[in-house]
């Protein structure tokens, strides 16, 4: 389904988002993404590689990340390209609540296309998790 947005202008917010990773959450992506690499479910493998302990898989922080856009949009379709750089792993214990992940976004340029270039800032611990994190959207 469609939505009609109101008149979107550059330096707009998105409404933000708390979205909360449990290691539950953790089996679930795997299971759906076919990704079981032991740095997501295994907190001594994590530890012997150098993480403090396991992490939330990349992709699903992105897709946390692209999320808070559709949701602002309506229909996932009408995103064009998007893109992201790993720049910090969102840890996640193993104590029932897991890691929140805090979302943002702001319309950083409208085009005369009905297009718009939308950064996105996504934090865990109050730091950032995501870097050059965008999505270009049609309007």
């Amino acid at each position: 389904m469609t939505t009609t947005l109101s008149p979107v202008a550059k330096g707009d917010r998105l409404p933000e988002s708390s979205v909360s990773i449990t290691r539950t959450d953790l089996v679930r992506y795997a299971g759906a993404s076919g990704d079981f690499n032991p740095i997501h479910h295994s907190d001594s493998f994590a530890r012997e590689v150098g993480l403090p302990e396991v992490i939330a898989h990349g992709m699903l922080t992105m897709a946390l990340a692209t999320k808070l856009v559709t949701d602002w949009l309506g229909d996932p379709g009408r995103i064009i390209e998007h893109g992201v750089r790993f720049t910090r792993p969102v840890e996640v214990p193993d104590d029932g609540q897991g890691a929140t992940v805090e979302l943002s976004g702001k319309v950083a340029d409208v085009g005369e296309d009905g297009t718009a270039k939308i950064n996105i800032t996504a934090k865990c611990a109050d730091q950032g998790v995501l870097g050059g994190a965008y999505a270009l959207v049609r309007l």
